[in-house]
């Protein structure tokens, strides 16, 4: 089969970029001397995080139970869930993961850590969690550099029912670019890449001076983790710490969000939306708008940072060389509203490929991926997690 066969809109994977791309972030953890635990909300596929795993992975990063549960029935069998759960229901669902996988995830509140610890206490378990912490992106988790943190920590890990085996951060701030004047792309990421390594390894001494049993023998486990900033990650010993394992999701695509953050360029870029123009007008400036059939539910409408409109537009996808004036400047739910200052090329029937802004949300709109190698289609991978929200 090849390209023009299939049905429209589609996502589609390149191959060989996909490949680059996992063996590029492989060879980056070995090289830091750091275990990679990709996170796989970003794909979602049994098949991509075999690969993942075949090419050195250290087990798997998830957000939902759902998917540490798909993950698990394919034979993955330690996942970590980068997510505060409470509730006796997720709980049951972890206590059931645990007698299959090693399983371990966040907790940042008393509120949770006892919940947590009343439950599994209980079953006469003892489940693995991880100290959710801030450094700087103010989500969830609690700061690194508040002696009531470790206090925490060390309280969580003294509960009946828990083991504190780590710590877990997301420097999701890396997203944001630039914050002073004359700071660089490239400084702005590396700034957040030190601080989230300098930080997370502060916290670390801080736990073992509070007697969290993990930071006092060194087996705490430290969990890092965001495309952006492990474009600069450089692993580095704190006092007897040192980061042991990243958790970067996107890296297996890239997307519009990287490429403008300079993070890689376009050419690493392995998925794509293939569309096709179905509609076209000329509106009364002399410029024309062209409809896709991608709306948001395929594109989503979120932005990128320093972008014009929801998804590039290619104009050669070999080379990934962009459509020159081409604007997707809005979306519908079914339709891509594009506008091309000037006249078009692009004819009603003809077909597009667009990098869009955001990736993983591009997935988990979709019940399956197609895997090509330029113009052939090599085969269907089934969105294995799609739609698994709890």
């Amino acid at each position: 089969m090849i390209l023009s066969d299939l049905p429209t809109p589609a996502v589609l994977i390149e191959r060989k970029r996909l490949e680059k791309n996992l063996s590029v972030m492989q060879e980056h953890a070995a090289r830091e001397g750091v275990h990679l635990r990709p996170h796989i909300k970003t794909h979602k596929s049994v098949f991509i995080a075999t690969m993942q795993r075949d090419l050195g992975a250290s087990g798997l990063t998830v957000a939902k139970l759902g998917e540490a549960e798909t993950f698990v029935k394919a034979g993955f069998d330690d996942i970590r869930v980068a997510y505060a759960l409470f509730g006796e229901d997720k709980y049951a669902r972890v206590a059931q993961l645990m007698t299959q996988a090693r399983i371990s995830f966040c907790v940042d509140t008393m509120e949770g850590a006892s919940a947590a610890s009343a439950f599994f206490s209980a079953q006469g378990l003892e489940a693995e969690v991880v100290i959710e912490t801030d450094i700087g992106y103010h989500r969830c988790g609690v700061l690194w550099n508040r002696s009531e943190s470790a206090a925490f920590a060390a309280r969580v890990d003294g509960m009946p029912g828990l083991k504190v085996v780590g710590i877990l951060t997301h420097a999701g701030h890396s997203y944001y670019g630039p914050q002073t004047e004359g700071e660089s792309l490239g400084d702005s990421l590396k700034r957040v890449s030190d601080q989230e390594r300098d930080r997370m390894l502060e916290f670390a001494v801080s736990l073992r001076e509070a007697g969290v049993r993990a930071a006092v023998t060194g087996d705490l486990e430290i969990s890092i983790g965001s495309t952006p900033s492990l474009r600069y990650f450089s692993n580095t010993e704190y006092q007897g710490f040192k980061i042991t394992e990243i958790r970067p999701g996107n890296y297996v695509f890239h997307d519009m969000t990287q490429v403008n953050l300079g993070v890689q360029p376009m050419d690493c870029c392995s998925l794509s939306v293939y569309a096709t123009v179905f509609s076209r007008h000329r509106n009364a400036d002399g410029s024309e708008r062209l409809f896709l059939d991608a709306g948001k539910k395929v594109l989503t409408s979120d932005g990128a940072y320093q972008a014009e409109g929801f998804g590039q537009i290619l104009y050669d996808s070999k080379e990934m060389v962009p459509m020159p004036h081409a604007v997707i400047n809005a979306l519908s739910e079914e339709h891509g509203w594009v506008r091309i200052r000037g006249g078009s090329t692009l004819r009603v029937g003809d077909r597009v490929r667009v990098v869009p802004n955001h990736a993983c949300v591009v997935v988990s709109t979709q019940k399956q991926m197609v895997l090509v190698d330029g113009e052939d289609v090599i085969q269907t991978l089934p969105v294995d997690a799609q739609s698994l929200v709890v």
